[in-house]
């Protein structure tokens, strides 16, 4: 098989790429009926370029009038590169990488918090899963502190996943997708009208997929039902209601990395993991959406969303613990832990339209709840060369390690302004007022019980000018908080800490060129983070605040129509995040002559190209993700890595049939490191994927 691929490589590679599918029709139709045409022309700019959102403001605003950097990945743009989760996107996102198995680097900081249509919520918060993007219709990134808009938050930036929602025209279709490995899914999705005049719509959707691993004993196993309904109420009011229902089992996981040298060399074979056949990790979860939106009249709008979350994660595994004393075997110890997560958000906005302002007052509010119950057991060596998976855990002598739940309660102001100061210039001012509640109870030890409560406040000032239709500049201040949790805050665990505290300057310019077939984002901040908690590296049980983290660079985003039939998404990101200060105690976080911060690559540069055959109906893409050397916790190295895949897309009749080929080189790559101890992420070997999806 390796030279057809060889030869398909150096085919696509050789072809600049891009094709036709239709939008997802969400919107009202006219009375009058209208024929489908097809319509080739250069499409960079008109599906994978979204000119308005509602992420940067919390009001719907042209995304050139927002005075920060913000990203929006089209479902276009998420089919043609056949992502099946976040991390097959990260290319198309400037200044993001991955961090931790379900953690992201945003501009050089570490983020796991997300949001859902704007709300807090997440069934996947502390789990070590990565969620489907089935029910996903885009997904926005804003840049930079959003702390006056969403409240504490890390400063790096947050992705926002915008799903689907029923649609006022009918769409029904069945997709079966299969791979190497194993791997098959398949899905069926219902949408469309429930009456004749459209006022109440609904929408289904089933999936399931399963496959194997070029890891040791790894197997995957998802299942998700998405459920939603809308009702136009009137002309004016609009009511959603959604339901997901979530299920994943994944053996041989919670999947760790595999040691390496200081050097970033991997000490085993990539097919190396701690994890025993019998270890696995499972999620159950569901979420209950809802959500009013209404114009109250010519000049008041608002809206309030619901949002219920719930996750139950077991966890039975073996986890590395470091080389033992002749450093050809891994220490391990047996974890088995039960995770629970489980909350309710509330956001309202009330949005005033007027002459040349338009003020939005907000108010949120989230409680949650995380209980973990944690046992662990030593367990036996595993050689790194020849390792042998026959360990009985029968055997093993359980102890309790943690018994604990936490419950928080965050509440949020906010009032912003948007003033059409003149007919080029537009400013936008935000502050925001936030209040942090949280009852941490140790059923272990209950005498490391304890409550933590703190105010804090968030700003931003920003303008947009409009210089000439092709060139848009803007300048922005913002600010953000970031309380830490209360049994952080306790003495045995290091603390007291005060929060963390962030402050970005950005400014940028948005440019079209060649009658818009050119568009060249241009942004470049400086961010500063003071109170930063780390793991202690001399007391894995304690936590360290390190004094202040520096992180400056520069993003380009490039789209382009380069031809009617070639299209090209580019972008590029140069980060330099490194530790002014370290912690009051004189503890250094860095070694060598390096203070740079873990996972934060200097450089890195996404390629998405697609060339459009409609004599053939066709369409081929090639893509490319490279990120730079990194360092881990410890400070060893993570190597560069290049990776490239390709995709090939036909429609006949109803059907549309897809090939899909990822890391076509079948590169052996870590995407992130951990720790001395545990090692560095492996990065997914070759895995092609044959889809046919039938429209009806």
């Amino acid at each position: 098989m390796k030279h057809p691929l060889i030869s398909s490589s150096v085919l696509l590679l050789s072809l600049p790429l891009f094709a036709a599918t239709d939008e997802q029709a969400n919107t009202k139709p006219a009375d009058e009926t209208q024929l489908e045409t097809l319509v080739v022309k250069g499409r960079a700019l008109s599906h994978y370029k979204e000119d308005e959102t509602r992420i940067g403001t919390r009001t719907d605003t042209e995304i050139d009038k927002t005075p920060q950097s913000i990203q929006v990945l089209s479902n276009t743009l998420i089919e043609d590169q056949a992502a099946r989760q976040i991390t097959d996107l990260y290319r198309s996102i400037s200044g993001v990488s991955q961090d931790n198995v379900n953690t992201v680097t945003f501009r050089g900081f570490h983020q796991n918090e997300v949001l859902y249509d704007g709300m807090r919520g997440n069934p996947y918060h502390d789990f070590f899963t990565v969620p489907q993007l089935t029910n996903i219709d885009e997904i926005q990134a804003i840049k930079g502190a959003s702390g006056a808009l969403y409240g504490a938050g890390e400063p790096g930036g947050i992705i926002n996943y915008v799903t689907k929602k029923p649609t006022y025209e009918p769409e029904t279709f069945i997709k079966v997708t299969a791979g190497n490995k194993d791997y098959l899914s398949t899905q069926f999705s219902s949408s469309g009208p429930i009456d004749a005049e459209a006022n109440h719509r609904y929408r289904l959707s089933l999936y399931k997929d399963k496959g194997d691993s070029y890891r040791n004993n790894v197997d995957q196993n998802n299942e998700n039902v998405d459920l939603g309904y809308e009702w136009d109420i009137n002309d004016e009011s609009t009511l959603t209601v959604q339901y997901s229902n979530i299920y994943q089992k994944f053996h041989g996981a919670r999947l760790r990395g595999i040691p390496t040298d200081d050097e970033g060399n991997f000490l085993a074979d990539d097919s190396w993991n701690a994890n025993e056949p019998g270890d696995y990790q499972q999620l159950d979860g569901e979420t209950f959406q809802a959500k009013l939106a209404s114009d109250i009249n010519d000049t008041v709008s608002a809206d309030i969303g619901l949002r219920y979350f719930k996750g139950t994660e077991l966890q039975k595994y073996h986890e590395l613990r470091g080389l033992n004393s002749t450093e050809d075997a891994i220490e391990r110890q047996y974890r088995d832990q039960v995770r629970k997560n489980e909350g309710i958000s509330l956001s309202s906005n009330v949005i005033f339209d007027f002459d040349k302002h338009t003020l939005l007052l907000g108010a949120d509010y989230t409680n949650s709840t995380h209980s973990r119950l944690f046992y662990t057991a030593n367990a036996s060596e595993l050689s790194l060369a020849n390792p042998v998976y026959d360990a009985d855990i029968s055997t093993y002598s359980m102890t309790l390690k943690q018994n604990n739940k936490r419950e928080s309660d965050e509440f949020g102001l906010l009032i912003q302004d948007q003033w059409s100061a003149t007919n080029r210039l537009d400013v936008v001012a935000g502050a925001r007022f936030n209040h942090f509640d949280q009852d941490y109870t140790d059923n272990r030890t209950p005498s490391n019980s304890t409550k933590y409560s703190d105010d804090g406040y968030s700003t931003r000032l920003g303008a947009t000018y409009h210089w000439s239709d092709n060139v848009k500049p803007y300048v922005s201040l913002s600010s953000g908080y970031q309380p830490h949790d209360a049994e952080d805050q306790q003495e045995s665990k290091g603390g007291p800490f005060d929060p963390e505290e962030s402050f970005q300057r950005e400014a940028g310019v948005r440019t079209y060129w060649l009658d818009n077939r050119l568009n060249i984002n241009l942004a470049l901040y400086h961010i500063t983070r003071e109170n930063v908690l780390q793991d202690d590296p001399d007391d894995s049980d304690k936590k360290i605040a390190i004094g202040k983290v520096r992180s400056q660079g520069a993003e380009v985003d490039v789209m382009a129509d380069i031809t009617d039939r070639w299209v090209a998404n580019i972008s590029y990101a140069y980060n330099d995040t490194i530790i002014k200060e370290d912690n009051e105690d004189g503890i250094q976080f860095a070694a060598g002559d390096s203070d740079r911060f873990s996972n934060s690559p200097l450089h890195q540069l996404g390629i998405w190209t697609r060339y459009d055959l409609p004599s053939l109906s066709s369409s081929v893409s090639v893509g490319a993700d490279y990120v730079s050397q990194q360092y881990n916790r410890n400070h060893q190295k993570v190597k560069p890595y290049t990776v490239y895949d390709a995709s090939w897309q036909t429609k006949w009749d109803d059907w549309t049939l897809q090939a899909t080929i990822k890391n076509l080189t079948d590169e052996v790559y870590a995407t992130a490191g951990f720790n001395k101890n545990i090692g560095s992420y492996v990065g997914e070997r070759r895995r092609i994927y044959l889809s046919a999806q039938y429209d009806f």
